[in-house]
């Protein structure tokens, strides 16, 4: 996977490229299969914007964006919004547990069948 970082008016330290980095892989390893991810950085007055595109062969594109005053908190945004958008697994149902209500109405049933 190829991350393309983008900076508009704004200087981005390493640490924070790093964490940007760190992010969208964690996002990539949950889609599955990614082509390649956008990472821009916008400071355009007091607000900070940080857009995250995540492209994948079978899948739409994801785009997510987080504003703040600083980047930190704008990434940690928009990547909340990015893992918000990915499609959760099927994962096996939980039965639900058996209450005494629930017991007593099974062996009602199974009474009456046997009847």
């Amino acid at each position: 996977m190829e991350i393309i970082f983008q900076a508009h008016h704004a200087t981005i330290s390493d640490r924070l490229r790093a964490r940007a980095e760190r992010a969208v892989a964690k996002a990539a390893r949950r889609l599955g299969r990614v082509v390649d991810a956008v990472v821009r950085f916008e400071g355009d007055g007091p607000t900070r914007r940080v857009e995250i595109v995540l492209r994948s062969p079978r899948n739409r594109s994801l785009v997510a964006e987080g504003r703040s005053r600083y980047y930190g908190p704008a990434l940690a945004a928009a990547v909340d919004r990015l893992i918000a958008q990915i499609p959760k697994k099927d994962a096996p149902r939980s039965r639900r547990p058996v209450t005494r209500a629930r017991a007593r109405l099974g062996a009602a049933t199974a009474d009456l069948a046997r009847a």
